[in-house]
């Protein structure tokens, strides 16, 4: 079955750096879209990163405003793993970070997340 496990969260002081991971199982990972999402408490969820699913030469990476510049999206197909390096993190970066396959199909999936708290 599907399985995206993040892992790489925690505390950090602001401007400080972590590299969450999003290791997937049970997909063909290199035929996914794949997407960064966070929720920070009391607030709705906010797309973070996408990256798509073509071969490197013309893979596609996109992100929010508010990260862009700070945080990078990247992906290891032969590892099915999915990255996201986040520097010069900012207390409002404090929420649970959320991998998701296909995040604008029906067939999404979503990771349970992982939480990074800036502070």
């Amino acid at each position: 079955h599907v399985q995206l496990v993040e892992s790489g969260g925690g505390l950090v002081q602001p401007g400080g750096s972590l590299r969450l991971s999003c290791a997937a199982s049970g997909i063909t990972f290199s035929r996914h879209d794949m997407s960064w999402v966070r929720q920070a408490p009391g607030k709705e969820v906010e797309w973070v990163a996408g990256i798509t699913s073509l071969p490197s030469l013309f893979r596609a990476a996109s992100y929010a405003d508010s990260v862009k510049g700070r945080f990078t999206i990247s992906r290891d197909n032969a590892k099915n793993t999915l990255y996201l390096q986040m520097n010069n993190l900012k207390p409002e970066d404090t929420a649970v970070y959320r991998c998701v396959r296909d995040l604008a199909s029906l067939y999404a999936y979503w990771g349970q997340g992982t939480q990074v708290t800036v502070s």
